[in-house]
């Protein structure tokens, strides 16, 4: 089988998984063993598939931005994937727990691009002079391989493990903000689900934007102004598996709400 007939059909299996909320044995394997560019252009191959079915490219989200989980996956980078405005959710709005097949949610601070980002190596002056505000953020990941059972090659093939995301209504100027040292709370009612600070993700969150706005120009789709950039987790995901509201907090950016509904 050539590269692109199994591309096409591993693209195929993903997009079914997707839909009918069946999961799949990893792909891995058959990517001769977890070739990085094959996974990619499996994503692309669904990315170009939802475009043209009338899907809007958003934005992009980084994964893979917590040191032991890149560990956990044998890598030393980041991975991303593309977000549709048809996985935006906004703060408190219900989402259908029965159209997921097995997610979490994870705190991640947003940041919305006012200028685009073209050049070849980045700075923080760049990404900071680029950015219209940061917003605290929760994205919903959910895997279509069977669970959880990933590696690198899975994850980014499955578009980084994407489903849906949570966007709060408070948008704060970056110079406002000490994006490192904001300390995260992700909690359902009064328990504490998860902790961190945006020193978990890459050092700080700019280190992760640095990252994608490099590698979008390398890849010739240059990160844009309107893009939403989910820059990567502030601490431990969270299983959902019953419906209820799972608030995040984050210092200076204050709260959003993702709200599963049955």
């Amino acid at each position: 089988m050539s590269d692109q007939a199994l591309i096409e059909l591993l693209a195929a299996r993903l997009r079914q998984a997707e839909q009918t909320r069946a999961p799949i044995t990893p792909v891995r394997a058959e990517l001769a063993h977890g070739d990085a560019m094959l996974a990619y252009a499996v994503q692309q191959a669904n990315v170009r598939a939802r475009s043209a079915q009338g899907e809007r490219i958003v934005g992009r989200k980084i994964g893979l931005t917590s040191a032991a989980v890149q560990r956990q996956l044998g890598v030393d980078q980041p991975d991303f994937g593309t977000l549709f405005a048809a996985m935006a959710y906004g703060d408190n709005q219900p989402m259908a727990l029965s159209s997921l097949i097995q997610p979490k949610v994870e705190a991640e601070i947003a940041l919305v691009l006012q200028r685009d980002l073209t050049a070849d190596k980045h700075t923080y002056a760049d990404i900071i002079g680029a950015t219209a505000y940061a917003v605290a953020a929760i994205e919903v990941v959910d895997s279509r391989v069977r669970n959880w059972d990933i590696r690198f090659a899975d994850t980014v093939a499955d578009n980084a493990s994407s489903a849906l995301f949570v966007l709060g209504s408070r948008p704060v100027p970056l110079r406002e903000l000490d994006l490192a040292a904001c300390a995260m709370t992700l909690s359902q009612g009064d328990e504490v689900l998860s902790r961190g600070t945006g020193a978990a993700c890459l050092g700080n969150p700019l280190n992760a934007a640095v990252w994608l706005a490099d590698r979008m120009v390398q890849l010739g789709t240059p990160l844009r102004a309107g893009d939403i950039v989910l820059t990567g987790a502030l601490g431990p995901m969270v299983a959902v598996t019953q419906p209820g509201i799972y608030t995040v907090q984050i210092d200076g950016l204050g709260s959003v709400r993702a709200a599963f509904s049955a």
